[in-house]
């Protein structure tokens, strides 16, 4: 896998949060369960480029497995480069609990690199059951959390540079795109209209 993919010309040495133009965003995606990251990574890749073009830039690298997330992330949140880092892994379940360890550390380690640092993180890592579950979710019957992740830290780093730029008023949270909207029964999907301006 390439550690760098599509990068722009611009200045690498600032973080681009508060300004405008094509988001600077680091990819950590797990090499455990490769078979399925690997498909995750190419669906968080097509939602990126499909938005931002080719012009964009995007970085990846790959750690051992879900739990080191955490430390790439981290890295990517404080190095001064990035407006964002999507973290992409599979965790399947096994035998003992050791799983739950592992997804419960992984979600409460990327949300306080957020708190801590106000990096926006996507969050791609799969927690399921049995294979066929993380298959028919990267690519699959249920569609592809890679691209479902990339989509959503894109749109909190659009919502994010606004409200920095006091532009906040009528900025949709999802870019009018459909949307997952499980209370509607059977996991239908909505088109997401956002929370726009003020009350």
């Amino acid at each position: 896998m390439p550690h760098k993919a599509k990068q722009s010309g611009t200045d690498a040495g600032s973080r681009g949060g508060s300004g405008g133009g094509a988001p600077r965003v680091l990819v950590a995606v797990s090499r455990y369960n490769a078979s399925v990251t690997d498909a995750l990574l190419e669906g968080a890749v097509e939602a990126y480029t499909d938005r931002v073009g080719r012009s964009g830039e995007l970085e990846i690298v790959g750690v051992p497995g879900a739990f080191e997330l955490t430390a790439a992330a981290r890295a990517g949140a404080v190095c001064g480069r990035f407006d964002g880092v999507a973290a992409l892994g599979c965790i399947i379940k096994g035998e003992t609990s050791h799983d739950e360890y592992i997804a419960h550390a992984v979600a409460q380690g990327l949300t306080a690199i957020t708190v801590s640092t106000g990096m926006p993180i996507g969050l791609g890592v799969l927690t399921v059951n049995i294979a066929a579950q993380a298959r028919a979710r990267a690519g699959g019957k249920k569609g592809n959390k890679g691209r479902e992740a990339m989509e959503a830290l894109l749109d909190t780093i659009e919502l994010v540079r606004a409200i920095e730029a006091g532009e906040d008023e009528g900025v949709a949270t999802s870019g009018g795109r459909a949307i997952p909207d499980k209370a509607r029964g059977g996991g239908g999907r909505a088109v997401g209209r956002g929370v726009k301006g003020k009350r």
